[in-house]
């Protein structure tokens, strides 16, 4: 991870370690994050952010929990191979999404119209 794209809205409503989480969950998924690279250590990305080293650890945390990305001692932390397309969606991982998304977009300042509009709008451009 090369330049900071995980940004934090201090006065967002949404806490500060779901904004990580939410960020990175989604430059993993929609590839612009690959297997195998490394993303910043805890404290690097805290003192990047401004934040505590607990509110990161608490996000990568629940990444790896996701098997987004993966931490060993000495390799650092970096993002995970994909799993196997499933033959039919995971509802948690699919609740997951919607999750990340929504915080994601309230992060942005989206309203609920704005949010529901926005997947309604996808949906269509990928029918």
């Amino acid at each position: 991870m090369s330049e900071p794209a995980v940004r934090v809205d201090t006065t967002s409503q949404v806490p500060p370690f779901e904004q990580i989480r939410a960020q990175l969950a989604a430059l993993i998924v929609t590839g612009r994050l690959t297997e195998g690279e490394r993303l910043p250590t805890v404290r690097q990305l805290a003192a990047d952010l401004g934040l505590a080293p607990g509110t990161v650890a608490r996000a990568y945390r629940e990444l790896e929990a996701a098997e987004l990305i993966r931490t060993r001692r000495g390799a650092g932390t970096r993002v995970a191979a994909p799993p196997a397309e499933p033959a039919h969606p995971d509802p948690v991982q699919l609740a997951t999404l919607a999750r990340d998304f929504t915080a994601s977009a309230r992060a942005l300042g989206a309203d609920t119209e704005a949010v529901l509009t926005a997947v309604r709008d996808a949906l269509e451009e990928g029918s």
